[in-house]
């Protein structure tokens, strides 16, 4: 068993994890999300490839396993491309991330040109593990006591976290991606070959469809261009939103943290509300965007809210939530009166700047970045706060602020933040509470 890898592989995933507390969504309805960094839109990580028998075999031999266990030969690889799989059956977004990949998988296998296949490297911990989990894949393995090549693969992609998918060309000149995750969920069978000219043309379709975005194009399907309203449900015209500032909301009646947020959501949405009274030109609107299991959760969490939503297991939601790449919930996208996206760090802002976000614009949001930075200059450097024994230091965006989940109320927030050093516990400055010293300390 090879317990520096998988020990790694988990200290990273659960200090990636630890600063996610947003909860999945089945994958089975949309993508969730994935523990390999994500970079920049415009780019993707390159590493070089070699050819294939050079970095799959070892000096205990030139093949593969299959899914029943068969030896398939390295070379038998040559003029695929390949898709190596990090990933163990220990850590759910594996799992469900393995389902996707399937279906991906099965589509491609016969159908592609050239052909694709994929090779699992395997993070389990024990073999019974490695077997149990390589019987559900229909792809081939490095073998389990292969040891040093399942290490060398890990230290030569630098693997971070899982799951993760490194592409591979057949051309040994190709740069090869490293993103691979990132581009199955957001394009699935379409992102084959995987080629610098196929993702530059499938990003380009992406941006034409952003450009022509509408909140009609959005919000209605053939035969329904409602959404429901309260009492009844009765049905609101989406035409009727034109206009209108759009909160899409993104929830469900499970979520935990959004146990939390929809009732601090309510609160900042009737305040906006009241703060718009006597505007003619100017409004603001939630649409609910359901991952409920049932209509029952659904109704029952939809009664509770005093804003709109689309219908229950309309595929209009899972459009949205794809659209959107939507990873976890609760989530808040919003729209401006042009039905273009002003923002899909909606959640954030609320936390930060409750109902003085609104129109939630980068104007306001610059605006109140620099309130926040003058209102920083006159903080304490360094603090502590009752739920941690370290000294934590006030620190800006860009200086280990940035995006983080506060350890105090458990909500998203970026910018500054207080923050241990030592271990990266962080806070909201909003959120340190004295700590009562004694005379000693």
């Amino acid at each position: 068993m090879d317990e520096t890898i998988i020990e790694e592989n988990k200290d990273k995933i659960i200090n990636n994890t630890e600063e996610d507390e947003e909860a999945e969504i089945d994958n089975s309805f949309v993508p969730v999300y994935h523990s390999f960094p994500v970079k920049d839109e415009d780019s993707h990580q390159v590493v070089s490839a070699g050819d294939y028998r050079s970095i799959l075999a070892s000096k205990d031999g030139d093949f593969l396993l299959s899914s029943t266990g068969a030896q398939v030969k390295v070379s038998d690889l040559e003029s695929k491309v390949v898709g190596l799989y990090f990933s163990a059956n220990w850590y759910p977004p594996c799992t469900k991330f393995t389902d996707l990949l399937i279906n991906v998988y099965e589509q491609l296998k016969d159908h592609s040109d050239p052909g694709f296949e994929i090779v699992f490297v395997s993070s389990d911990e024990d073999l019974d593990a490695f077997n149990t989990y390589k019987s559900s894949m229909p792809w081939l393995a490095i073998p389990f006591s292969d040891l040093e090549t399942r290490r060398a693969l890990t230290q030569k992609f630098d693997v971070e976290g899982i799951p993760c998918l490194i592409i591979l060309q057949p051309n040994n000149d190709a740069a090869v991606i490293s993103d691979g995750v990132e581009l199955v969920y957001r394009y699935g069978v379409q992102a084959f070959p995987f080629t610098k000219e196929r993702l530059e043309e499938l990003k380009e379709k992406e941006k034409e469809k952003h450009d022509n975005q509408t909140l009609s194009n959005l919000l209605t399907r053939d035969g329904r261009d409602y959404l429901l309203g309260h009492p009844g449900p009765k049905q609101v015209p989406v035409a009727s939103l034109m206009g209108k500032t759009i909160g899409l909301y993104f929830s469900a009646q499970w979520c935990i943290p959004a146990f939390k947020f929809t009732p601090r959501l309510m609160s900042v949405y009737q305040k906006i509300k009241q703060q718009l009274e006597g505007k003619e030109d100017e409004d603001f609107e939630i649409v609910f965007v359901s991952s409920d299991r049932n209509q029952v959760q659904f109704m029952t969490y939809f009664e509770t809210m005093p804003w709109l939503a689309v219908q229950y297991d309309d595929p209009t939601i899972k459009n949205l939530a794809k659209y959107f790449d939507i990873r976890g919930i609760p989530s808040l996208v919003v729209l401006g009166p042009d039905g273009k996206t002003v923002t899909k760090q909606g959640r954030s802002l609320i936390n930060l700047y409750k109902e003085n976000a609104y129109p939630f614009t980068k104007t306001r949001v610059g605006i109140l970045e620099k309130q926040m930075d003058e209102v920083a200059k006159g903080l304490p450097k360094t603090e502590h706060h009752p739920g941690h024994r370290h000294e934590l230091t006030l620190v800006p965006e860009g200086h280990g602020g940035g995006a983080f989940i506060c350890c105090d109320c458990d909500e998203q927030g970026y910018g500054w933040a207080y923050q241990c050093l030592e271990c990266g516990y962080e806070v909201h400055p909003k959120c340190m509470k004295p700590v009562a010293r004694s005379p000693d300390s």
